[in-house]
């Protein structure tokens, strides 16, 4: 059966969070496929991963020479779905409104609000956060960053874009804002979709909780 949606999950030392992700993604999506790209991780993350096998088809990668664009270039390449939902691994889903795939017709990424958790507190959207707002936009601009706004710890794509227009492997953070802009210069529009929607677990190493970068 060919999956209804691929989801690729970054992950490094995430074991606290991977099983909560990868449980989201069960109860939200029929028949989804999992990748998870590993960067070298020394905890369990690996092993929580194997506890879904029997429910779920989960696919576990290791790369060298990691970065945050090759990880999802690799994963997109095998992905046997034409939808990609990039997610974090400390991130769980918690709302997808039903016409989530069809406003791909229409842009070539939408992305969700992320609800800020530190260690079980919903905080306050300052920040980056701040970005995550209750009106849906195309082309959100942050005014805290100066640029196109786009988030990959829950952003749904077409297969054949990503092909077409693969992230940065370049960069060590930032890949999906530069992605953004290159296809936004280019006449595409992405969405935010804010009843598409996540919390996102504070972890003492995630990228987004050290500022706006």
């Amino acid at each position: 059966m060919i999956p209804l949606l691929s989801v690729i999950i970054r992950c490094k030392n995430e074991e606290q969070w991977i099983g909560h992700c990868i449980q989201s993604v069960i109860d939200s999506f029929d028949y989804p496929e999992i990748i998870v790209v590993d960067n070298k991780s020394t905890d369990e993350s690996l092993e929580i991963a194997r506890m879904f096998e029997h429910h779920v088809n989960i696919t576990k990668m290791t790369l060298e020479n990691y970065s945050p664009g090759k990880a999802l270039n690799s994963a997109i390449k095998i992905a046997n779905s034409n939808y990609i939902l990039i997610l974090s691994a400390h991130c769980v889903i918690n709302e997808v409104q039903s016409d989530i795939f069809d406003l791909l017709n229409d842009y070539v990424s939408v992305f969700g609000k992320q609800i800020p958790v530190f260690k079980g507190r919903k905080i306050s959207r300052r920040y980056i956060w701040s970005n995550f707002n209750s009106e849906r936009t195309v082309n959100l601009f942050s005014v805290q960053e100066n640029r196109y706004f786009l988030h990959n710890a829950l952003a749904l794509y077409k297969k054949d874009i990503l092909i077409n227009n693969p992230f940065d492997e370049n960069l060590y953070g930032k890949e999906d804002r530069y992605w953004a802009k290159k296809m936004i210069d280019n006449g595409n529009s992405i969405l935010y979709e804010p009843n598409f929607k996540c919390l996102h677990h504070w972890t003492p190493n995630g990228a987004t909780w050290k500022g706006i970068g």
